[in-house]
């Protein structure tokens, strides 16, 4: 219950944290060239003045910035998130469209990336200074160190074109009309390489947290003793090193969501994924100033929202009582 109540305090004072950085972001987009009104101007052709001006009007462009923000922020305390001026609709309908994309990259790349960082990160701490650990080690850092896109745009260039094993782009087969388990399948068969893209990078940090945090771990006086009493390497490793080894990679995991949100714009626009990170650009390119700052707002709630499970899960696994 204690750690509960510590995760709903952190939890809350999060909060004003997310208003001063939507407030930053508004002023911080005023200073952009152009509005929602010149990009739909621009989009019909063109349009007379007096047009222009009754779509500023409607739009609520034609006061001062001030009374933009403060009618913005009235706004979202009623969890309005506006209108969208470029799709046509609420700015909560187009992200709702768009979420379950995102939500299915982050997740399935996530959950790669730990599992694979965490196996391998193990195997190079026990193979310490071997050629297991050199090939692990040589192979995180050149996937840290190679831009997410490049391996993005190789994997079309090898897996779908060249070898034809793979799609190219999109969530699922347009026009296909599968149902049930064929269209899980299909979906993830299309993920799979957008998965690999994003979880490459994020991979190479966790397998070095976790080689890191292993080989320190199995230096402590409880393994050592743990030894002692003739417990095989294997059970030393899955009951005492393990889980005191996985608290960097658990608080690795909620510093980390925001950014692998912010790499979800690249993929998604390098693999045609109708997710929040495309949406986010399409926003930027079209002066959509309602939709972008929404997809903020979500992203973060996103981010405190696994940083507030990450709390938790850190808790469970506390030194203190895991010994």
């Amino acid at each position: 219950m204690r750690v509960l109540l510590l995760a709903l305090r952190r939890l809350a004072a999060s909060l004003p944290t997310l208003f001063v950085l939507l407030a930053g972001l508004f002023l911080l987009l005023q200073l952009a060239p152009g509005d929602t009104v010149d990009a739909l101007v621009a989009q019909i052709g063109g349009g007379d003045p007096r047009m222009i001006e009754e779509l500023r009007q409607y739009y609520g462009l034609d006061v001062s910035v001030a009374v933009q923000l403060g009618r913005y922020v009235w706004r979202l305390l009623q969890l309005d998130l506006g209108f969208s001026a470029i799709y046509g609709k609420p700015v909560s309908e187009v992200i709702l469209e768009r979420l379950p994309a995102t939500l299915l990259l982050m997740g399935s790349a996530l959950s790669f990336a730990f599992a694979a960082g965490m196996a391998l990160g193990v195997l190079a701490a026990r193979r310490v200074n071997r050629w297991p650990d050199t090939l692990i080690s040589t192979l995180g850092l050149v996937f840290y160190a190679t831009p997410s896109f490049w391996f993005g745009l190789m994997g079309i260039v090898i897996f779908a074109v060249k070898l034809g094993w793979l799609p190219a782009g999109g969530l699922e087969e347009i026009g296909a009309g599968y149902t049930g388990l064929r269209r899980v399948a299909d979906i993830a068969w299309h993920l799979l390489l957008p998965t690999l893209t994003l979880a490459l990078i994020f991979l190479a940090t966790y397998l070095r947290i976790m080689r890191a945090s292993m080989l320190e771990v199995m230096n402590l006086d409880f393994v050592r003793t743990a030894r002692a009493k003739g417990l095989s390497p294997r059970r030393v490793i899955t009951g005492h090193v393990l889980r005191n080894a996985l608290l960097p990679m658990v608080t690795l995991v909620g510093l980390q969501a925001g950014t692998m949100l912010g790499g979800s714009v690249v993929v998604e626009s390098v693999f045609a994924l109708p997710g929040l990170g495309r949406l986010a650009y399409e926003a930027v390119v079209q002066r959509d100033l309602n939709t972008l700052l929404g997809i903020v707002f979500v992203s973060a709630l996103l981010v405190i929202l696994i940083n507030f499970i990450v709390d938790l899960l850190y808790a469970r696994l506390d030194p203190r009582i895991v010994t």
